[in-house]
C-alpha cells in the first residue's frame, strides 16, 4: 500500500490511509468522499472487506476496487457484488492509470492489470509487463502510516524489502502462480540495487526511530555479486543490525560471513517438512535433509541466531509426518521454530490439488486469516484436535527436547486458551531476546506487548 500510495502522490493524486482501530473507514469515506476506494486483501480476509465496501458505498459514491493477493489469485472476485474492478498482479502503474482515467471524467475499459464490471458486463484485460527496475519506482510513503499509527511510528524495529519475486516453485506459495500470470512478461526475480535500498534506509532513519532491520525478502540471497557489494556499504553507511530470509540449499560458510560482516544478527530458513518425501515431491522444496542440517550447523558456527519455518497438517500426510518434522527443528536447535497449519490458498499447485481431490471442507472463503487456528482440510476430528495442539506446543518441544516423550498425550488434550497462551508468552519472548533485541524503555515494553498479545498468532 505504501508503494501505492508513493506511485499515485508522484503522479499528482491524493492518497488516505484508514487504520480501522484509530478509526471508522466508513465515516472517513463519507467525510474524505474519495473517487476510488481501494483493499489490500489477502485470502481469510476477503469477506470482511467486502462487507466493509457494501458498508461504504451507502454513504459514498465511490469506484471500488480491490487487489492483492486474494482477487490476483481468485479473479472470480469481481462478480462479488459492490466490486467494480479487481487489479491482478502489480499495482503501481495499474492504480496510477486507473485514477488519471476516472480524475479525467471518464473510465478507460483497457487498462492492462485490470477486470472491470461495467453496465452488469465484465472485461478482463491481459497484465502488463511488471517493472523491471525496481529503482525505478518511488519509495514506500512510510509517512501515509506513521502519521496514522503511533505504535509502528516510535518502533525502533522496521521492515524493509529489496526485491521481488522467487526462482523456486513450492508448490503451497504464490510465487509460481504468479508467473504462470505474468509467464515470459517478467522475470522471475528482480532485485534493487543496494544504493537504493540504502537510500531509503538512510531517509527513514532521518525521520523515524530505527535500530533493528528486518529484510522481508522470500530470500535474501539469491544474488551473490549483490550480497558482496551489500556486504561492503552496508555497515559503512547504515551500521545497524538486521534480520533476513535465506534457504538451507543456498547456505554455505562463506555466505554467513558475508551475512556476519554485514551486520546480520538472525536469519530464518523453511524447513517445512522434516520427511524427504513430503518436502520435495509434495512441496517441491528440491532441498535434502542434509542440507537443512548442514545449514544449521554453520549458522550454529558462525554465531547467527536463527529460526525455522514449517507446516503441518498438509494434505495426504498424517500426524506421524509432522512430529518428523518436529524432531528435524530439535536436531537442529533453531532458537525459534515457527509452525504453521496448511491453508491450501487458490491457484496455487497444492491448494488446488486440494481443491481438485476434494481434501478441503467448504471453499476458499471458509480460510481463516490465521494459518495458525485450525485446518480446513477433511481430516478427522482427532486429527485436527492433534494438530491445534501440535501446533501450540510445537515450538516449546524444540526448545526443551525433554518433552517430547510425553507429546504423544500432550497433542491429545483438549484444546484451551491455556495453551494458546504459553506459546503466545514464549515466542514473544524469544523474538524479543534472540531474534530482533532492541532496548525498550517500560512505556515501549507496554506497548509491544498490549498489541502482540492481541495478535492471535
Amino acid at each position: 500500500m505504501l508503494h501505492l500510495s508513493s506511485a499515485l502522490k508522484q503522479a499528482g493524486h491524493e492518497v488516505e490511509l484508514v487504520i480501522a482501530k484509530h478509526r471508522d473507514p466508513v465515516q472517513v469515506a463519507e467525510s474524505w468522499r474519495p473517487g476510488i476506494v481501494g483493499y489490500s486483501v489477502m485470502t481469510g480476509s476477503q469477506r470482511y472487506y467486502l462487507g466493509l465496501n457494501r458498508r461504504i458505498r451507502e454513504v459514498a459514491p465511490v469506484f471500488s476496487v480491490f487487489g492483492g493477493p486474494h482477487p490476483t489469485f481468485f479473479p472470480e472476485m469481481i462478480e462479488e457484488e459492490g466490486v467494480d474492478g479487481i487489479c491482478i498482479g502489480e499495482g503501481e502503474e495499474a492504480m496510477v492509470d486507473l485514477a488519471h482515467a476516472l480524475s479525467n471524467g471518464g473510465l478507460d475499459p483497457n487498462i492492462p492489470n485490470w477486470h472491470f464490471k461495467l453496465n452488469g458486463e465484465i472485461v478482463r484485460n491481459p497484465v502488463r509487463p511488471a517493472v523491471a527496475d525496481l529503482d525505478t519506482l518511488p519509495l514506500p510513503d512510510r509517512d501515509l502510516l506513521y502519521t496514522r499509527d503511533e505504535l509502528s511510528r516510535r518502533s525502533k524495529i522496521k521492515h524493509f524489502i529489496t526485491s521481488r519475486g522467487c526462482p523456486y516453485n513450492c508448490t503451497y506459495c504464490f510465487n509460481h502462480a504468479l508467473f504462470e500470470i505474468y509467464g515470459t512478461k517478467t522475470n522471475r526475480f528482480r532485485q534493487r540495487s543496494v544504493d537504493n535500498v540504502i537510500a531509503e534506509m538512510k531517509e527513514v532513519r532521518a525521520q523515524y526511530p530505527l535500530e533493528f532491520v528486518v529484510f522481508v525478502d522470500d530470500t535474501f540471497v539469491v544474488v551473490r555479486q549483490w550480497l558482496e557489494e551489500f556486504a561492503r556499504k552496508f555497515p559503512k553507511e547504515v551500521g545497524l543490525p538486521f534480520f533476513c530470509n535465506t534457504r538451507a540449499n543456498l547456505v554455505t560458510r562463506e555466505q554467513l560471513e558475508l551475512l556476519k560482516a554485514a551486520g546480520c544478527f538472525s536469519v530464518s530458513m523453511g524447513v517445512e517438512a522434516g520427511n524427504d518425501r513430503v518436502r520435495n515431491e509434495l512441496l517441491k522444496r528440491g532441498m535434502s535433509r542434509e542440507h537443512i542440517v548442514n545449514a544449521a550447523r554453520l549458522f550454529h558456527e558462525v554465531g547467527l541466531h536463527f529460526t525455522t519455518t514449517n507446516i503441518i497438517g498438509l494434505p495426504m500426510t498424517t500426524i506421524e509426518d509432522d512430529l518428523e518434522t518436529l524432531d528435524l527443528n530439535i536436531e537442529c536447535r533453531p532458537d525459534y521454530a515457527h509452525v504453521f497449519i496448511f491453508q491450501p490458498y487458490p491457484r496455487t499447485q497444492l491448494g488446488e490439488l486440494t481443491r481438485e481431490q476434494d481434501l478441503m471442507v467448504g471453499t476458499f472463503d471458509d480460510i481463516s486469516e490465521l494459518a495458525w487456528d485450525t485446518s480446513v482440510l477433511n481430516f478427522p476430528p482427532d486429527h485436527l484436535r492433534q494438530l491445534q495442539n501440535l501446533q501450540r506446543f510445537f515450538a516449546l518441544v524444540v526448545n526443551w527436547p525433554w518433552l517430547r516423550p510425553h507429546l504423544g498425550r500432550m497433542i491429545k488434550w483438549r484444546p484451551n486458551q491455556l495453551f494458546w497462551l504459553i506459546n503466545k508468552l514464549w515466542k514473544g519472548y524469544v523474538i524479543k531476546k534472540r531474534v530482533h533485541p532492541v532496548k525498550l524503555s517500560l512505556r515501549e515494553y507496554a506497548d509491544i506487548i498490549w498489541h502482540f498479545m492481541k495478535i492471535n498468532s
